[in-house]
């Protein structure tokens, strides 16, 4: 059951490490403000439309980013399959850090509609600034970065490493993305 825990340990840490690359393509196109500006972009019925510079990045880099709509996705859908791989690592017995990933994966994933401004806007949630909102994206991301981490390199100490586990690992990583 040790192995199984650790497995899916290391199939959470190569899913967090797509979701910073996916994350990492959609800083360069967003903006993280919360000043009113009028959409120009692509979508003509939107002309206009007075809107937070940061959701105007949004359906800019859904509309008019190469590949942009895709990375969105799989940034949403690796982020929610991190969770629920959280979930069955603190079932497989891993509590010390499961809890604590999985509160900072919340965390996580509301801060980033927070930074989106389009779900909470309106809230009392909506009160805070944008930029705070994705400072808190970026903050609970690298905590999270770091307790897998850590978690890994554990369980690696206990049990190590072979070549056949990491090819396991990254092969059932694949498929649980493919499976998105």
């Amino acid at each position: 059951m040790e192995r199984v825990r650790q497995l899916v340990g290391e199939m959470l840490l190569y899913c967090f490490v797509l979701v910073l690359l996916t994350g990492g393509f959609l800083a360069f196109f967003y903006t993280p403000s919360g000043e009113v500006v009028a959409y120009d972009g692509w979508y003509e019925p939107l002309h206009g439309v007075p809107m937070s510079a940061a959701y105007e990045s949004i359906l800019e880099i859904n509309l008019d980013a190469g590949s942009g709509l895709l990375m969105r996705r799989l940034h949403h859908g690796l982020s929610v399959l991190l969770i629920l791989g959280t979930v069955v690592w603190a079932l497989l017995g891993r509590f010390r850090y499961a809890i604590a990933v999985l509160g900072l994966g919340v965390l996580g994933a509301l801060a980033g509609y927070g930074s989106a401004d389009d779900l909470l806007s309106g809230t009392v949630l909506g009160k805070l600034p944008v930029p705070w909102w994705y400072g808190l994206h970026l903050l609970a991301a690298l905590a999270t970065g770091a307790l897998l981490v850590i978690s890994s390199r554990r369980e690696a100490a206990r049990h190590p490493r072979t070549l056949r586990f990491v090819a396991l690992s990254l092969g059932l990583t694949v498929l649980a993305i493919f499976w998105l």
